[in-house]
């Protein structure tokens, strides 16, 4: 975008985020972020869908089938929305993150919210941590490089009540067994976030002004994070601390637990020589335990900072969350299968 003020913007423009189209507004990212996007009663949403998809979707929003191998379907979709937001599923072929920021400049959207939702990409080390996290980098440069659109990404962490009970790789817990794996002491800290603050997030960011009106207008804007991260949590959190919030929303008491220890370098090494076996479970433990090297790389709270504060996001409550995820556990969630 070329001027810095609302005031100086050709014929035509609007100072907000309207229209805003989301592929995967059915799924465990989408859904929150297009729920809370409705809430605001400030935005038309259309939601991107493979023609024939039988997922649920969010009421009170357009659903728009869309055909990835064939480019003008995707264009002709996006014409007329001022943002795109991008949630796909690890399972999602490679190449279709690419194809959407192609349509998205061929259609002149304004603003991409790629597909990150997770830790942060910006930080060296974990990028080069053979996990594929480059590609969420590649997007930036890509959209860039189309000179159309801006992007501006979430970078919040993983999700707390998602991470809980994606089974011993992830947050340690295997519930069935009562046993809990810890990397090195447990007391690490990562920086974590729920659904549903990743949501709000989204809706507060993107009710913003575009830009100032003038040089006088210190409102805050959406341009604060042209082509930049914003980054927020949940809680600042250790395995060891959401085990004892289990406890005490659980009614389970520790001796019920076994609990096992291993070096997080040593379960990251473990993780990647799986899944280079071809074992997709080794992903899981390689990606969290990456994050739960005792060296920071997994709290960006400390880390980068927070602009929770600027978005008016509110302090959760931590076993309250606890509590949503062991409604999951009762019910038999499985997010490989986003069944139950």
């Amino acid at each position: 975008m070329s001027a810095t003020y609302a005031k100086d913007q050709p014929a035509g423009f609007t100072n907000e985020i309207r229209r805003v189209a989301v592929v995967g507004a059915g799924g465990s990212v989408g859904r929150p972020i297009t729920e809370a996007l409705l809430q605001t009663g400030r935005h038309s949403v259309t939601a991107l869908t493979r023609a024939g998809s039988t997922s649920s979707l969010p009421d009170g929003l357009l659903a728009v089938a869309v055909d990835y191998s064939d480019p003008p379907s995707l264009v002709a979709a996006l014409q007329g929305q001022d943002c795109l937001i991008i949630t796909l599923a690890v399972t999602a072929p490679p190449d279709t993150q690419s194809k959407l920021i192609q349509a998205a400049a061929q259609a002149g959207v304004p603003y991409v919210m790629p597909n990150i939702w997770g830790c942060d990409v910006m930080h060296e080390p974990l990028v080069k941590s053979g996990l594929a996290w480059e590609r969420s980098r590649a997007a930036f440069t890509e959209i860039e490089a189309a000179g159309v659109s801006s992007w501006v990404a979430l970078v919040c962490g993983f999700w707390y009540e998602h991470s809980l009970v994606l089974g011993p790789g992830a947050f340690g817990f295997d519930f069935a067994q009562k046993r809990l794996f810890l990397n090195d002491d447990g007391h690490t800290k990562i920086s974590i976030s729920t659904q549903v603050q990743c949501g709000r997030a989204v809706a507060t960011l993107l009710s913003l002004p575009r830009l100032p009106t003038d040089a006088q207008d210190d409102r805050l804007t959406l341009s604060r994070w042209h082509n930049k991260p914003v980054y927020v949590s949940s809680f600042l959190l250790s395995q060891q601390e959401a085990f004892e919030s289990w406890l005490r929303v659980s009614g389970d008491s520790a001796p019920d637990w076994t609990i096992e220890h291993a070096p997080a370098t040593e379960r990251y090494e473990q993780g990647m020589a799986r899944m280079k076996s071809g074992d997709r479970s080794g992903f899981v433990q390689a990606m969290y335990s990456r994050v739960f090297f005792p060296n920071g790389d997994g709290d960006h709270d400390t880390r980068v900072g927070l602009d929770n504060a600027l978005l008016g996001l509110p302090v959760e409550d931590l076993d309250e969350q606890t509590r949503h995820a062991k409604a999951r556990v009762d019910r038999g969630y499985n997010y490989l299968t986003n069944r139950n």
